[in-house]
């Protein structure tokens, strides 16, 4: 954190009354050293001033002074000019003094104008800088395939493609801050986020369109530049940089530890060392995020904007549609809409014998009728149809039947084969199929997972206690067991094993007889 600290007085400049005037004076030295002016006087800063917008009234004393609080901030340097000629004293006062900025000047003047760029730009999510980053990658791959090429152009390639990756982070921070403000603002109206809505979706969908493209591209051309070198690559950049001969420590030092960092940097968001997930992949998240958060924002404003209703305001706003229908069609049409009312849905059902009851009959004379009660909710009555036929299972029956016999004779075959009826060792199997291999190792799982006894053997047995093993430790001397199946080879340690069945063979196999299966 040493590295980060600031030093106390390094902004004092942008505080207090005479703050704006501090800052022009240092933007006046800033455009000074683009015309490769180094110093100043008293006059040239005033001239200077007047560049850069200050068109306030300030007389000499207060230039003065706020020049000398800037040098006691250590943003300024003040040295005597010993070569010029003065014909006067007044004329020695103003122009003996000459101003320039110092390193930590330079560092603040630079501060102040990427804190204002950043307060007037925008984040983006920009293609065209994915691609860049891919066309440096590959031309830095061929140049270091050329011996040819001077170092001087792989330096600035090496530059151009660290200036890609840094403005990729700074738009896709920047963006995703200027999203998350946007879905916190409040005030907003619909109509507004409608629209961000809609402009944003597909500002989204058409970046991430052939994204993973992009990023495997570049991941490829990673891997084709690390084919040749990096610290190869980095040594060409170092002397093409042409850094000047400094009193002090090699600047090449920090210049190639700032190269492998950014490097390094460039590997996480692309292709990580230790595999992790590359964080380019996360702007698919940030896309699919921003889309339901600007969706989930608008159903919050709808709602909240949505008036809240009652059955009296509804009544009231009937009634106003009655008086203004023009005709009683309307009026009918607009009461039948409303309230849903019609005849009864049971007025066509007839007695079971029609015969009997006159259709002529008044309801309250006729017999009742039997009315579904489907009818009330679905609107339609029984039907009494035949009873559907039961399906015949006796297959279906008869294939498990024959598959659990099946399962059950090719387990105990598995378990004839495994029993060894004595001490053996594990590389003694030496063949086996695939499904009784499956089974052995469920056997040594089992053992294994058993607390040793004081001699450190191991006791197990499958659930239904049919089959049991015991597993005591490998000689030192002994190389590894190998047993071959149909689908690969299994390795482990010479364990010497011991597999009983129930109603096994209860004499111990020799290792003669044992290999002698086992090969067959």
């Amino acid at each position: 954190m040493g590295a980060m600290r600031v030093p106390p007085e390094m902004f004092r400049f942008t505080s207090g009354e005479r703050a704006e005037l501090y800052v022009a004076i240092l933007h006046a030295f800033g455009e000074a050293n683009e015309r490769l002016e180094t110093t100043l006087g008293v006059d040239d800063v005033r001239t200077r001033l007047r560049s850069v917008g200050w068109l306030d009234s300030l007389d000499d004393k207060d230039l003065i002074e706020a020049l000398g609080s800037l040098r006691d901030w250590k943003l300024l340097d003040v040295t005597q000019n010993h070569a010029e000629n003065y014909r006067t004293a007044d004329e020695y006062e103003r122009r003996n003094l000459q101003y320039s900025l110092t390193r930590r000047g330079e560092a603040a003047l630079a501060g102040v104008v990427h804190a204002m760029s950043v307060l007037a730009s925008t984040g983006a999510l920009q293609t065209a800088v994915l691609d860049a980053i891919a066309d440096r990658l590959g031309e830095l791959a061929a140049h270091l395939g050329d011996p040819a090429v001077p170092d001087r152009r792989i330096f600035s390639t090496l530059v151009e493609l660290e200036g890609h990756l840094e403005a990729l982070r700074g738009n896709t921070k920047q963006f995703n801050g200027a999203l998350q403000r946007l879905l916190r603002a409040e005030g907003a109206d619909q109509e507004t986020f409608r629209e961000v809505k809609a402009a944003t979706v597909a500002y989204l969908q058409e970046f991430t369109t052939n994204l993973e493209q992009r990023a495997h591209a570049i991941a490829n051309r990673i891997e084709r530049v690390e084919d040749h070198g990096v610290a190869l690559l980095h040594h060409r950049a170092l002397i093409g940089a042409e850094l000047p001969p400094t009193a002090g420590d090699d600047p090449g030092v920090a210049w190639m530890e700032l190269r492998r960092t950014r490097w390094e940097g460039l590997r996480a968001w692309f292709s990580p060392v230790d595999g992790s997930v590359p964080r380019v992949q996360q702007l698919f998240v940030v896309a699919r995020r921003a889309i339901i958060a600007l969706l989930q924002v608008l159903d919050r404003i709808t709602e909240s904007r949505r008036r809240s209703t009652s059955a009296a305001a509804d009544f009231r706003e009937l009634a106003r549609w009655f008086a203004a229908a023009p005709s009683e069609e309307d009026l009918h049409l607009l009461w039948s809409t409303a309230f849903g009312l019609g005849s009864a849905r049971h007025a066509h059902l007839a007695h079971p014998d029609p015969e009997l009851v006159s259709s002529s009959a008044r309801w309250t004379d006729a017999p009742p009728v039997e009315v579904s009660a489907l009818l009330r909710s679905s609107g339609r009555t029984e039907r009494f149809s035949r009873t559907g036929r039961v399906r015949d299972v006796t297959a279906v029956k008869a294939t498990r039947v024959e598959r659990a016999r099946a399962e059950r004779a090719a387990l105990k075959v598995a378990w004839d084969r495994l029993d060894t009826g004595g001490g053996i060792r594990l590389s003694q199997f030496e063949l086996l199929d695939h499904d009784v291999l499956e089974r052995l190792l469920d056997l040594l799982g089992r053992a294994l997972a058993t607390a040793p006894d004081r001699h450190g053997a191991h006791r197990a047995g499958t659930g239904d206690g049919r089959v049991e093993i015991l597993l005591k430790p490998p000689a030192a001397h002994r190389v590894q067991a190998v047993i071959r199946t149909p689908r690969g080879v299994f390795t482990s340690p010479d364990y010497d094993v011991e597999i009983r069945t129930a109603g096994g063979r209860p004499a111990r196999r020799s290792p003669g007889a044992a290999e002698g299966t086992a090969a067959g």
